[in-house]
Parts: C-alpha cells; sequence; structure tokens
C-alpha cells in the first residue's frame, strides 16, 4: 500500500489544486526557512524595501522580513496555504492574505517583488500575465529578485523554461543586473535554479 498523497485536482490554475496538497502536508517547494541569498540581498540593501511575495505558500520569509522592519505583504489565492502561513507566523500573519496576484491592489508602492517558487507554479499561459503585472506593480527601478526555475520539464508544477524564453519574458520591461547560482535548493530544483535580479527599466 502506498503512503503516496493522492489528488482529484490536477489544474494548477485553481486553488484547489494547491488547497489539496496544503491539506495533506506535501509541499516539495517549501524551504522551511529564508534562503541565503534572500538573506545575502536583503543584508546589501541600505534601507528596507516594500516587499510583495506573490504565490508565497508558508512565507517563512515573512517573519524575518517583519522581525527587520521591512514593509512586508504575502498573498496567495489557496486558502489552506493561507492559513498554513498564517499559522506558522504568528504575530506576523496578519502580512499575509488571500489574493489573486493577477488582480491584487497593494496598499502601498511595491519596490521588491519576490519570486519563490511562484512562475514555475504558474500554468505557461500564464507567463506573459505574469511579466505584465510585475511591470505594472514596479516603478522604474524597483526589482524582482529571487529563485527563477530554468530547463524544460515535460510537465508540472514546477514548469520549468529555458534561459531564452525567460529573457524574452522579461527583458522588454526589465534589466538583468544580478545572477548567482543557488546551491542549497530542494531536491525539487536541484541544479535548475539560478537567483537573479531584474530591474524595471
Amino acid at each position: 500500500m502506498s503512503d503516496k498523497p493522492q489528488f482529484t485536482n490536477r489544474d494548477p490554475g485553481d486553488p484547489a489544486f494547491w488547497d489539496e496538497r496544503f491539506e495533506q502536508a506535501f509541499t516539495p517547494w517549501d524551504a522551511g526557512g529564508v534562503p541565503q541569498a534572500v538573506r545575502d540581498f536583503v543584508g546589501a540593501e541600505p534601507a528596507p524595501l516594500s516587499t510583495l511575495i506573490p504565490g508565497c505558500g508558508a512565507a517563512h520569509e515573512v517573519g524575518w522580513l517583519a522581525e527587520l522592519g521591512w514593509p512586508v505583504s504575502a498573498i496567495d489565492f489557496s486558502a489552506s496555504a493561507v492559513a498554513a502561513a498564517r499559522a506558522g507566523l504568528g504575530r506576523h500573519g496578519a502580512h499575509v492574505q488571500q489574493a489573486d496576484f493577477f488582480t491584487f491592489e497593494p496598499a502601498k508602492p511595491v519596490y521588491w517583488v519576490y519570486e519563490r517558487a511562484f512562475l514555475c507554479a504558474l500554468p505557461p499561459h500564464l507567463r506573459a500575465a505574469y511579466a505584465r503585472r510585475v511591470g505594472e506593480l514596479l516603478p522604474t527601478g524597483g526589482r524582482l529578485a529571487g529563485f527563477f526555475f530554468l530547463g524544460d520539464t515535460p510537465g508540472g508544477p514546477p514548469f520549468g523554461m529555458d534561459r531564452a524564453t525567460l529573457l524574452a519574458l522579461l527583458s522588454p520591461a526589465f534589466s538583468l543586473v544580478q545572477e548567482a547560482p543557488v546551491d542549497d535548493s530542494l531536491p525539487v530544483f536541484a541544479g535548475r535554479e539560478r537567483w537573479m535580479v531584474w530591474q524595471r527599466r
């Protein structure tokens, strides 16, 4: 008898897909803490940046950023993800809300959109809408920074894309200003992630 979770929803564009996985504690994309690249990025900033974390999942970074005095909001369209995040964050749980990234209107201007396993969780047909919405949210000089999953995949999530596709997606509105390999990836992303910082033109 297999212990592998059984899921009924196969559409990652549907919140119920993610609800099932959080309810069954099947979250292989969850790092369980704050990655070193994020710590380095934040540590290099001279002042806090108003931050948005879309598709936040358990949102471990929220509490850490809040403790540092960074204005941070995190959103997920899965009610179960939001519940898990709020439970784990305790007094910082109010920073997390249920919302659809494509229609969400932040209460204050955003200067950093933190990408952590959100773009690669989206069905590929939503990639253009993702790039457009990030471009709308960030002012000139704002950053889209985080982890990008490279390389085509036969299925997903995670949905990988080759480097040329990512460049074509983001280059119209953004300049790639920093890139580095990732040496502490989770198994599901191992060998395929790059830390990237994109600056809004």
